[in-house]
């Protein structure tokens, strides 16, 4: 039976062209042979991409096995639970770039060289890009890699997300864990949407996928206390940064709220960045604009250092308290004269 399933592990570390993988079966569990020789079994498949993942990705699998005069085969396979393997998705194709790794599922039949073709090897461009952008800002404390994902269809791309999560089928990319990874472990791989992503501008692609690299690139330094403002305004800041556009082009929703009279009281809540919420494209907005009022005001490296401190520190019962004697410490001023400023910020847009 062990043999049975080496056989399957080494059929799937053998394509598609260009992937290093490394792939196993584990915690075979059998279950009672029937008089035609069939039996259910459940088992892990590890599957590691070589030079990316830290650890091998868990799939539970269910099995379908059936004996016969020549040995044993496995006439089903399928998942157990948690997103499938890519592979289950239909056949990969593999692009490398410098820096980064994309797979991504063919469209339509196996050999296809149309548009589905030349996705992989385009994100691939952008994800280099979007490497040497962080690298600039973040530094090299971290893989300075990037493995990305890019599913066929809007369906796949939901079913690829870690839990099922309203609003994210919308959004361009998100940042994810590997499928059985152990609790609580960072983000390590961005899953690009097919429905959305395409329809960006190459500008908007590059700031899309060098935002996602910046969840990748600072995850040893974010924490469940790190407001959001600051983590998502942080990858937004570095995407847009050196793009030479006014705040009013990086900000239009958030302009035109202002030019309408709609202006918010504080800085955005956490709440307030869940997806398919209410004014999304706002509260990003003023996460950017925060993180740019640190970054002109005290520098690029002050963002960063600011960011790391916040993830070293611990909040304390009193969050608010605490972010107080934070931003006191690294930048001068505490959070009611920051939010002061901030607020200042945000009424300009509309000159």
């Amino acid at each position: 039976m062990l043999a049975l399933l080496d056989g399957r592990a080494r059929a799937l570390t053998a394509g598609p062209p260009g992937l290093p993988l490394r792939a196993g079966y584990r915690n075979l569990l059998l279950g009672p042979v029937d008089p035609a020789g069939r039996c259910a079994a459940t088992a892990e498949l590890t599957v590691e991409v070589t030079g990316y993942d830290r650890r091998p990705v868990v799939h539970p699998r269910r099995l379908a096995l059936a004996r016969s005069a020549a040995g044993w085969r496995v006439d089903r396979e399928e998942g157990a639970g948690g997103p499938p393997p890519l592979w289950d998705l239909g056949t990969v194709r593999a692009a490398a770039g410098a820096r980064c790794l994309v797979l991504g599922v063919v469209a339509g039949e196996a050999g296809d060289a149309g548009e589905a073709g030349e996705a992989p090897a385009g994100l691939a461009a952008v994800g280099d890009r979007a490497v040497a952008a962080v690298e600039a800002l973040w530094g090299t404390a971290w893989a300075g890699r990037l493995l990305l994902e890019l599913p066929a269809t809007g369906e796949q791309f939901t079913r690829l997300l870690a839990e099922e999560r309203p609003g994210w089928s919308g959004m361009a990319a998100v940042t994810v864990a590997a499928p059985g990874a152990p609790l609580n472990a960072p983000a390590d791989r961005i899953l690009v949407n097919p429905e959305t992503y395409p329809g960006l501008s190459d500008f908007g692609r590059q700031v899309v996928v060098t935002h996602e690299a910046v969840h990748v690139a600072t995850r040893a330094d974010t924490r469940a206390w790190t407001p959001l403002w600051l983590s998502e305004g942080a990858a937004d800041w570095t995407g847009y940064r050196d793009a030479g556009r006014p705040a009013r082009r990086i900000a239009p929703e958030l302009a035109r709220d202002v030019a309408a009279g709609r202006l918010p009281a504080a800085l955005p809540e956490d709440a307030a960045f869940a997806a398919g919420g209410d004014g999304l494209a706002q509260v990003y907005e003023q996460a950017w604009l925060a993180c740019d009022l640190i970054a002109r005001r005290y520098g690029p490296q002050r963002l960063v250092d600011l960011y790391r401190a916040v993830g070293a520190a611990g909040p304390g019962a009193d969050r608010q308290a605490w972010l107080d004697g934070l931003l006191s410490d690294r930048l001068g001023l505490g959070l009611a004269e920051f939010t002061r400023l901030w607020l200042a910020e945000v009424r300009a847009l509309a000159s």
